[in-house]
Parts: structure tokens; sequence; C-alpha cells
């Protein structure tokens, strides 16, 4: 079997985060969706589990070239009122996708994310 013929399974299961603030983004993602972050030392956190996992680095020094990753939930209204609490900067009010509906939040470090629901039409 060549390897264009081998059957590929892959998912995303971690995403890093560069980090300017790493006690205030910690402390937001532990606030807002309830996440218990494993510290690695005093700049570098981990939400460790059976999902895909977030990686919080606040040793980077490369904020530009972030990724846009995307928190799925199951009441958006709900995760947009505790990103709000938590001190997050909404930048893309609710808006509907094909299949769901999100928004885009930056978190204190200025990460910009972005947190859905589906939803079967």
């Amino acid at each position: 079997m060549t390897h264009q013929e081998a059957r590929l399974s892959a998912r995303l299961d971690y995403v890093e985060l560069p980090l300017d603030d790493f006690p205030a983004s910690k402390a937001f993602f532990e606030n807002a969706f309830g996440w218990a972050l494993k510290s690695y030392g005093s700049d570098y956190a981990v939400s460790e589990g059976p999902s895909t996992e977030l990686g919080l680095n606040g040793h980077s020094t490369d904020l530009t070239s972030a990724p846009l990753p995307a928190i799925r939930v199951d009441d958006l209204e709900m995760a947009l009122a505790r990103v709000e609490a938590a001190g997050g900067n909404v930048t893309r009010a609710i808006f509907a996708f094909p299949g769901g509906r999100r928004f885009h939040f930056r978190e204190p470090s200025g990460n910009e994310l972005a947190v859905y629901v589906n939803e079967a039409g």
C-alpha cells in the first residue's frame, strides 16, 4: 500500500497559544470555561483531558501568528456572558454559519478565539 492509498485518521488535539500576560490568560480560561489548567513551571499550563488540549505558552513573543482555535459549547449565550464577565473582548458578535452560530473574542493576552454551537437545521 502506498502513502497515497493509506487512510489517514487525524484530529486536532492540541492548540498552543502564545501569551504576553500568562497569569491573566490562565485565570481567564479557568474562570470563563471552568477548566482546570495544570501548570508546568511559572509560564506554561495545559488543559488536560480526553478532548483537544490547550497549551498556554507564557514565554512566547510571537502573538501575530496565532491560529484561531474554536471552542464548542452547548449554550452560546451563556458562553458569551461568561467570556465577557471574565474580561474577554468580543470582536465579532454572535453570527450564523452553515451548521451553527458563533462569536469571536480576544482574551487578555490578545489572542482571538471563536466559540460555537452546532445547530442541526
